[in-house]
């Protein structure tokens, strides 16, 4: 089952090269088929076989050789990783399932804010749907016994972001972020209270580090805006998959455990 979902993850993450692309632009995610860029060749379906085509084809388009980016297979391997990860994780749970939401909604969002820093509001909202229907079966299944932490959790990621983006007057972030931040709360309060926090602070600690590496680089000037949207799934990931030990670590450094 592990491997069937890393399988599953490399052909969603071929999916997600064309949301990354098309959803920005406006552009339907149906039709056209796939085509070259260059050339405009319609990709063969032989040719659309997640890393293993980019690999035989040597990175470059078989009509034109034109080069294909590293991105594309890159995008499907960061997705199989991530779907193997999340159902080695979790195992055959309703729980796994709104993991797998959030990390392929979170592959896609995560290059869509490097490109074009936002985070369409089409991909979150289709991202919360998903998690919430995927959650709704847990509580079925097992109770809703996680409800009122996960609840709590969604409205501290919302009041931490939307406090900040009020503060900064939209500077530190864009409302992309504001709307995103309670689909991973609920989903990391699901596990409880200490990955929701784990996460959370990841995020913003991670986004801080990375800034200042940037700044004293001098690849980024003090004032240009980097987007925060990677650094809140990549928190979100880490309090997901190792917000337990974290936690568990952190109250036992401070003398709390």
């Amino acid at each position: 089952m592990i491997a069937l979902a890393g399988i599953l993850g490399l052909l969603i993450g071929s999916f997600l090269n064309v949301v990354i692309h098309r959803v920005p632009a406006g552009l339907s995610l149906v039709s056209p088929g796939s085509a070259c860029p260059a050339c405009e060749h319609p990709v063969r379906a032989y040719d659309n076989v997640p890393v293993v085509s980019w690999l035989l084809l040597r990175g470059r388009c078989r009509d034109c050789a034109a080069p294909i980016a590293v991105r594309y297979p890159l995008v499907e391997l960061a997705t199989g990783l991530l779907f193997f990860v999340v159902a080695w994780r979790f195992g055959s749970t309703p729980y796994a399932a709104a993991g797998l939401v959030v990390a392929a909604a979170g592959v896609a969002l995560f290059m869509i804010d490097l490109d074009h820093r936002r985070l369409p509001f089409s991909i979150t909202g289709a991202t919360a749907v998903g998690a919430v229907i995927a959650l709704g079966i847990d509580v079925v299944r097992h109770g809703a016994g996680p409800v009122p932490v996960a609840l709590a959790s969604a409205g501290i990621w919302l009041a931490v972001y939307g406090g900040t983006w009020l503060v900064t007057s939209g500077r530190g972030m864009g409302l992309g972020d504001v709307a995103l931040a309670p689909v991973p709360g609920l989903v990391l309060g699901w596990l409880g209270l200490g990955p929701a926090l784990v996460g959370l602070g990841a995020g913003f600690l991670i986004g801080a580090v990375v800034g200042v590496a940037l700044i004293a680089t001098g690849i980024t000037a003090a004032r240009s805006r980097v987007p925060h949207g990677p650094f809140l799934l990549t928190g979100a990931a880490l309090g997901m998959l190792a917000g337990d030990p974290l936690a568990t670590a952190y109250l036992g450094l401070v003398g709390l455990r």
